[in-house]
C-alpha cells in the first residue's frame, strides 16, 4: 500500500473513506474516539491543499434514509476538531452532494450523509455495488482509504471505489496494519492475548489462529462461561453457548498439546439478575449457583490475570471482562486495563468495546501502545483472513 504522502493532492478532489461510526444518545456523541482518530489524515490533506470529501457510515440503516442515523452531529464535531467549517451534504450522491462538492475550494472539507442510506453500499450484488461506486467515483479524482473499522467489509466505498480511482492508504490504516503485523509476524515474548466479550462464537477464528502463536491466553467476559461449562462446571444463568461446547473442548485440548497456558476465571461476581444495581456475591467460578449469573470476573481472577500479564512483552486485548457499562461490574475490565497501563509490554487494545471501556473508565489512552479503531477488522486480521478493503488498497 502506498501512503497519502505519495499522492499529489493539491487542488484535487480527494474522497476519504473514514470510520466515523460513533455511539449517539439522540444527537449527542457519547464517544468521539473514532472521529478524533480520523482527524490527522484529513488535516494533512487540508494542509496540502486538497478538496476533501469525507464519507462514512453510522449504524445499520439498511439502505434506507433513517434520520436517527444521520451524520449531521458527526459533521459538527468534526468541524470542532478540525478547527474549520465542514460543509454537510444531506445526501450521498444526489443534488446536495454534487452541489457541496462543486463548491469546495482548496483546503476545504465536506462530509457526505451516511453511506448506508444507499442500498448499493452494502449490496451483495457486485453490479449493484459497482453502479453505486461509479456514482461515488464521479465526485472525486483520488481515493484515500482510512476507515480501518470497515476494511473487513466488501462494501462499495471500501472495496469497489478504490478500484475506480488512483488510491492510497491513510495514515490511520497504515498505523493499524503496522501494529497488527507486529502481533502476527514476530511478537516479543511472552506474548499474551486477553479475550473477553459476550460470545465465544465471535472469537472462534481468532482463538484457532492464535493458539499456534501465543504463549498465554486469558479468557474472561461472557465467553468464559462456555469454557467453564465445557469443563463440567455449573454456570447458573450465566451467558452460555451450548452449541460451542465441543469446539471449546477442542481449544482446551489443543492449548494443552501446544503448551499454551489457557487461563480461565477462578471466581466471579454472581448476580441475582442482569442490572446495574443487581445484588451479587463473589463465588468460585466452578460453583456458580443455579439461580445466579456471572457479570464480572472476581477479585482473585483480577489478581491472577494481572500476574499473568506482569512479565508479558506483547499483549493484545479484545473484549471486556464483564458488564463494564454497570459500575458494579466494571472492576474486572478496569483491572486488566490498569495491568496493561502499568506494563512495559507492547500493548494493543483491539478496538470495539475494549476501546470504549478504556475511555468510559477514564484511563489514559497514551498508557497503551495502540488503541485500535476496528474491533472486527482487528480480529479478522489476526484470524489470518484477507480483508477486502486492504486488498483493494494494495492493488
Amino acid at each position: 500500500m502506498i501512503g497519502i504522502d505519495e499522492l499529489d493532492v493539491k487542488g484535487r478532489r480527494v474522497f476519504v473513506r473514514a470510520d466515523l461510526n460513533v455511539p449517539l444518545d439522540g444527537e449527542t456523541i457519547t464517544d468521539d474516539g473514532r472521529i478524533r482518530a480520523s482527524v490527522p489524515t484529513i488535516k494533512k490533506l487540508v494542509e496540502r491543499g486538497a478538496k476533501v470529501i469525507v464519507a462514512a457510515h453510522l449504524g445499520r440503516p439498511k439502505g434506507s434514509v433513517t434520520p436517527k442515523y444521520s451524520l449531521a452531529p458527526v459533521s459538527r464535531r468534526l468541524a470542532e476538531l478540525l478547527g474549520q467549517d465542514v460543509a454537510f451534504a444531506t445526501d450521498v450522491v444526489g443534488e446536495s452532494a454534487q452541489s457541496v462538492v462543486a463548491g469546495l475550494q482548496d483546503g476545504q472539507v465536506a462530509l457526505l450523509e451516511n453511506l448506508r442510506f444507499e442500498p448499493g453500499e452494502e449490496s451483495k450484488d457486485d453490479a449493484v455495488r459497482g453502479e453505486f461506486a461509479d456514482k461515488l467515483a464521479a465526485l472525486a479524482e483520488l481515493y484515500v482509504g482510512d476507515g480501518f473499522g470497515a476494511v473487513h467489509r466488501k462494501h462499495a466505498s471500501v472495496y469497489d471505489l478504490p478500484k475506480r480511482l488512483p488510491h492510497a492508504a491513510g495514515d490511520l490504516i497504515l498505523a493499524e496494519v503496522e501494529v497488527l503485523r507486529k502481533l502476527t509476524e514476530d511478537p516479543a515474548r511472552p506474548y499474551v492475548v486477553v479475550l473477553g466479550g459476550a460470545k465465544v462464537s465471535d472469537k472462534l477464528g481468532v482463538i484457532a489462529n492464535l493458539l499456534s502463536k501465543v504463549d498465554r491466553l486469558l479468557i474472561g467476559g461472557g465467553m468464559a462461561y462456555t469454557f467453564l461449562k465445557s469443563q463440567g462446571h455449573e454456570v447458573g444463568k450465566s451467558l452460555l453457548q451450548e452449541d460451542q461446547i465441543d469446539q471449546v473442548k477442542g481449544f482446551l485440548e489443543e492449548a494443552a498439546s501446544r503448551g499454551v497456558e489457557l487461563v480461565l476465571p477462578v471466581d466471579v461476581l454472581a448476580a441475582t439478575e442482569f442490572g446495574p444495581d443487581a445484588p451479587y456475591e463473589v463465588v468460585d467460578a466452578t460453583a456458580i449457583p443455579a439461580d445466579r449469573e456471572g457479570l464480572d470476573i472476581g477479585p482473585r481472577t483480577r489478581e491472577l490475570f494481572a500476574s499473568k500479564l506482569a512479565d508479558a512483552q506483547t499483549v493484545f486485548w479484545n473484549g471486556p471482562m464483564g458488564v463494564f457499562e454497570f459500575d458494579a461490574f466494571s472492576g474486572g475490565t478496569r483491572a486488566v486495563a490498569e495491568a496493561l497501563v502499568n506494563s512495559k509490554a507492547f500493548t494493543v487494545v483491539g478496538g470495539g468495546d475494549s476501546a470504549a471501556a478504556v475511555r468510559r473508565l477514564g484511563l489514559p489512552e497514551d498508557g497503551f501502545s495502540h488503541i485500535s479503531t476496528g474491533g472486527g477488522a482487528s480480529l479478522e486480521y489476526l484470524e489470518g483472513k484477507t480483508l477486502p478493503g486492504l486488498a483493494a488498497l494494495e492493488e
